[in-house]
């Protein structure tokens, strides 16, 4: 795999800050959070919005928090504590503060599929994590990370959100682009999803993301 974009970071992060709002619209839309560009640009923008459940209004907020996170701390360590802190900010509104930051204790259940995860193991997770993050290619470590995130359930929720910042801060921090899943292929990419849970295959899963998901100059 090579890198579809090489930029500045400081490009990089200037074409993050402008695509802000799309990209919140289009992580919050992969969650089954269902507004609109409008709405979500209305939301960011403290503009009152009718027709959107007050959660799914402090859903958007935490992801807005979260993107501002990873562009602030665009050049910190990737550790399992970053990410940690990740999800702190992104699941505020939605788990009882015990679960925020929290690797889960207990199962979940995954929808579309009859497959479930294992419940993570603290030190398997530091392992993985540190093996992925020795991929040369940046793209493909940031595509990785983020599919292993997702398949690991590491938290109680939010966890595609959560993967979602990761891989962009792996990216943005080494001027490689911007992912983000199209609303419009949102279908696709679950399809591609659940077969990659129930095979750990993510090959098919991961050129996919790299043909359709990469924004850059």
């Amino acid at each position: 795999m090579k890198d579809k974009y090489n930029m500045l970071q400081k490009d990089n992060i200037l074409i993050a800050k402008r695509l802000l709002v799309d990209a919140v619209y289009k992580s919050a839309n992969l969650e089954g959070i269902a507004v609109t560009f409008a709405q979500t640009n209305d939301i960011l923008n403290d503009v009152n919005v009718e027709n959107v459940k007050p959660s799914e209004i402090g859903k958007v907020c935490c992801l807005r928090d979260a993107w501002k996170y990873i562009i602030e701390n665009i050049n910190a360590q990737m550790h399992l504590g970053f990410i940690e802190e990740l999800h702190t900010l992104i699941a505020k509104t939605e788990l009882d503060y015990q679960d925020l930051g929290r690797i889960r204790t207990s199962d979940v259940l995954i929808s579309g599929t009859n497959w479930r995860p294992e419940i993570p193991n603290p030190e398997e997770l530091h392992k993985e994590l540190n093996e992925i993050m020795k991929i040369e290619n940046v793209t493909e470590r940031a595509i990785t990370t983020m599919l292993w995130i997702m398949r690991s359930q590491i938290f109680k929720d939010g966890n595609k959100r959560v993967a979602t910042l990761i891989a962009n801060k792996i990216l943005i921090e080494n001027g490689k682009g911007i992912l983000n899943v199209p609303v419009e292929l949102d279908g696709k990419f679950k399809t591609l999803l659940v077969k990659f849970y129930e095979t750990n295959d993510m090959e098919e899963m991961k050129n996919w993301i790299y043909d359709n998901c990469i924004q850059g100059v």
